[in-house]
């Protein structure tokens, strides 16, 4: 049976661009039933319309200036998408670049189907600056490689779920920081991709 998605992303939407062509072309047994922006000019919403898949805006500002800047703002944020979300009746959330650290209000709906994104290894670099730390470490130790991983998202630790796959990434002589997170991008889209596809199999290992 064809896999439901709902992708959420925050920038341009190269890795959703990713899932997308893997429809389109059948290496992916899913289809792309909503995209999610939490930002106005998050390119991925473009990316969906493009070839027909619904996009929408849903930022957290209209809920902090409401509640104000605490977590109840968030846990509100997050119940009123999941709401929206459940809707479209998704067999996997994928956040796919998406800057925004979901509480219990979301996670709790969706229950082993959250997957992220991370342009890190397990262990290393969380957060939202994985490229720019990894590269700060190459030039003050040397450190010769970073990664990717896909994992799974059960709780509100960040960057810290089960891992469905990783890859390191090189870092190499000549490399810049501009060079480096090229390179992962380019991982991250095929990595991605092959994540979504093990777990909507059924692979049992999570």
């Amino acid at each position: 049976m064809t896999g439901r998605l709902v992708v959420l992303a925050s920038g341009s939407g190269s890795n959703l661009q990713a899932i997308l062509d893997a429809c389109a072309d059948g290496s992916l047994d899913a289809s792309v039933v909503l995209v999610v922006v939490n930002r106005r000019s998050a390119g991925a919403a473009d990316r969906a319309r493009l070839v027909g898949v619904p996009a929408t805006f849903r930022p957290l500002g209209p809920f902090r200036e409401q509640m104000g800047e605490g977590r109840a703002a968030r846990e509100a944020y997050d119940a009123a998408l999941a709401d929206e979300i459940a809707s479209h009746e998704p067999d996997l959330v994928v956040q796919a670049g998406w800057m925004h650290l979901f509480t219990s209000s979301f996670l709790d709906r969706f229950p082993g189907r959250v997957l992220n994104l991370h342009p890190a290894l397990p262990g290393t670099f969380p957060g939202p600056r994985a490229i720019d730390d990894a590269w700060a470490a190459h030039e003050e130790t040397g450190l010769d490689h970073t990664g990717v991983m896909v994992h799974f998202v059960p709780d509100e630790g960040v960057d810290d779920g089960p891992v469905v796959m990783s890859e390191r990434v090189a870092i190499v002589g000549g490399d810049t920081r501009a060079s480096l997170e090229d390179r992962i991008h380019s991982v991250e889209h095929r990595l991605l991709v092959e994540a979504v596809r093990q777990v909507l199999k059924g692979d049992d290992r999570w």
